[in-house]
């Protein structure tokens, strides 16, 4: 089962965004988080995609999600406008940003691209 972040998991496992310092990831896979919400067809169609995802690439990349409509903080803090959002979090270099409804073969081009994985 994915792991669901809250803003104090997120800035343990992923980065402290209100740090104004510089950004700098604390997770030691990359990381692919799901900006959802419960009430979304798109993010229902997602869900299981993302589930088989985490089996497929197991010890390689960390996937989490953000329920949207509780982490208010989070999705303020990322400008999260559409759901879902994906953001796709290297170990090295900037956070990428994804947005709508991808298929899992879309996602696994940006893993590939993205995490080098």
């Amino acid at each position: 089962m994915i792991e669901h972040l809250t803003k104090d998991s997120f800035k343990q496992k992923v980065f402290d965004y209100q740090d104004d310092r510089r950004y700098k990831f604390e997770g030691k896979r990359p990381a692919l988080i799901d900006f959802y919400t419960n009430w979304s067809g798109i993010c229902k169609t997602i869900a299981p995609i993302l589930e088989e995802l985490q089996r497929e690439y197991k010890g390689k990349i960390d996937i989490y999600r953000v329920d949207s409509d509780t982490e208010r903080e989070l999705v303020q803090a990322f400008r999260v406008r559409s759901i879902p959002t994906l953001l796709f979090v290297p170990v090295m270099g900037q956070p990428q940003v994804g947005r709508g409804a991808l298929s899992k073969w879309e996602l696994k081009r940006y893993v590939r691209e993205v995490f080098n994985v």
